[in-house]
C-alpha cells in the first residue's frame, strides 16, 4: 500500500484529502507546514507528498526546494488557490511533479496520485510491465515468458518512452528530440521508419500496440 503525505494549513482540507485517499485505499499522513512535513518523512516512509504552496513557516515553494537540495526524487502533486502560469511556473521550477489549482476534482487528483506513482516505479525499477511482457532498461531487453528479445537502443528507447506515457501522443518533432538528440542532423523520418521496425517485431503481441494519430504522432496503448 502506497504511503502518500499531505501538506496543508486547513483543518479541513487536510480532512477531505485524507478521506478521499483513504478511500482510494492509500495510507495517508498530514502535516499542517513544511517544517511538520520534514519531520515526518525522516520518521515515515513517504511515496508521494501532496503539498500546499501558501503555510506559515515554511511553504510549498520551499519545502519543495529543501527536498530537492537533498537530492531526493520523490513526487510532489502542489495543489494550491494560486492560479496564475507564474505561480506554476515557480512550482515547476522549485521542482513539483505536478501542479493542480483548487478547488480540486477529486477524481483527477486521484488519477494525477495515480500516474506520478507510476512514473516513479518505473524510474526506481528502470522497467515497465505490460501483463506478460516487461521492458528492462539497463538490459535493454522485451522479454515475454521464454521469449526475449534485445532490441537496438533507438528502438528499445522509443518503445520505452510510449510505454512510460500509455495513451499520451508524442510527436515525431517531441520523439526525436527526446530519443536522437534536439541536435541531431537525422531527419524526422527516421522516427516513422523505427515506429514501422516496432510494429512489425512485436505485431503478434496483444499487450500493447502503437498507434498512429493521424497529424499528430504516435502513442502506445496498453491492452492489458
Amino acid at each position: 500500500m502506497f504511503h502518500i503525505l499531505v501538506v496543508d494549513d486547513d483543518k479541513n482540507t487536510r480532512m477531505l484529502y485524507r478521506a478521499v485517499l483513504e478511500e482510494a485505499n492509500y495510507t495517508v499522513f498530514t502535516a499542517e507546514d513544511g517544517e511538520a512535513a520534514l519531520r515526518l518523512l525522516d520518521q515515515h516512509h513517504i511515496d508521494l507528498v501532496v503539498l500546499d504552496i501558501m503555510m506559515p513557516k515554511m511553504d510549498g515553494y520551499e519545502f519543495t526546494r529543501t527536498l530537492r537540495a537533498g537530492n531526493s526524487s520523490l513526487p510532489v502533486l502542489m495543489v494550491s488557490a494560486k492560479q496564475l502560469p507564474a505561480d506554476k511556473k515557480k512550482g515547476f521550477l522549485v521542482g513539483t511533479d505536478d501542479y493542480m489549482t483548487k478547488p480540486v476534482d477529486e477524481e483527477e487528483m486521484l488519477l494525477r496520485i495515480k500516474a506520478l506513482l507510476r512514473r516513479a516505479q518505473i524510474v526506481s525499477e528502470r522497467r515497465i510491465v505490460v501483463g506478460d511482457v516487461v521492458l528492462d532498461y539497463d538490459a535493454m531487453t522485451v522479454s515475454r515468458g521464454g521469449e526475449i528479445q534485445e532490441l537496438p537502443q533507438k528502438e528499445f528507447l522509443l518503445l520505452y518512452k510510449l510505454l512510460s506515457y500509455p495513451g499520451k501522443i508524442f510527436t515525431r518533432i517531441q520523439l526525436m528530440d527526446e530519443i536522437w538528440g534536439a541536435d541531431s542532423e537525422t531527419g524526422w523520418e527516421t522516427v516513422t521508419v523505427h515506429i514501422g521496425r516496432l510494429r512489425k517485431r512485436f505485431e503478434g503481441w496483444t499487450e500493447f500496440e502503437i498507434v498512429a494519430v493521424r497529424g499528430l504522432g504516435y502513442k502506445a496503448v496498453k491492452k492489458v
